[in-house]
């Protein structure tokens, strides 16, 4: 009942989204705005490796022209790279992946570097408080110091960190997780999804180059 009422509640949420510019969803609409800033260079000429349907981030950050190359499970695991040869991309980029690797995740960055070209970028974006969620099984939570941890044998950390709030669950609540968030300030979405309380990340995320 308490679920059926928030719902109710968000039906003005929704509505008063349909027309305005936005972004993603509450739990990724501060990590993607953040990625947006990390990069945003040209990338033609070079070749990116997307693990498991994560080629959204080419547009996130803003890597245009770049050629993309899937590497997509069951057929491809983030943790036996071995098709592809050493140092053979620019970028590597897996965007909420890593949470449902059933391994050692550092297999996962070790494999990552290595398929990268020296000066190559590596993006992990993942998530900390969430529900179980499949696709095919769930295994693991990251905090920022943790990913720092996992990329601690690449040469620099462009930036690492996570985002997120109690709100949010009342977000869920309401029926508007996966409602896209408006970039205007002025919207109740926009205000809760921005909204940060440090020790409560929803999704984090490292960017580090070879």
């Amino acid at each position: 009942m308490i679920k059926f009422l928030l719902g109710l509640l968000g039906l003005p949420f929704k509505i008063g989204t349909s027309r305005l510019a936005h972004g993603a969803h509450v739990t990724r609409y501060v990590m993607y705005e953040t990625l947006s800033k990390v990069l945003n260079e040209d990338g033609k000429g070079k070749r990116l490796l997307s693990i498991s349907h994560s080629e959204r981030l080419v547009d996130v950050m803003g890597l245009r022209g770049v050629e993309v190359v899937q590497a997509n499970y069951p057929e491809y695991n983030a943790l036996d790279l071995s098709r592809f040869e050493d140092e053979s991309f620019d970028y590597v980029v897996s965007d909420q992946v890593l949470e449902h690797i059933a391994g050692d995740p550092f297999k996962v960055f070790e494999e990552s570097r290595r398929v990268l070209r020296k000066g190559g970028i590596a993006v992990h974006t993942t998530c900390f408080i969430n529900p179980i969620h499949g696709w095919p099984s769930d295994f693991w939570r990251f905090t920022p110091n943790c990913l720092s941890m996992l990329a601690s044998e690449f040469s620099d950390i462009l930036a690492v960190g996570g985002h997120g709030s109690r709100l949010i669950w009342i977000i869920d609540l309401m029926g508007l997780r996966d409602t896209p968030v408006p970039h205007a300030k002025w919207h109740p979405l926009h205000k809760i999804a921005t909204f940060n309380m440090p020790s409560w990340p929803m999704s984090t995320w490292v960017v580090a180059r070879k």
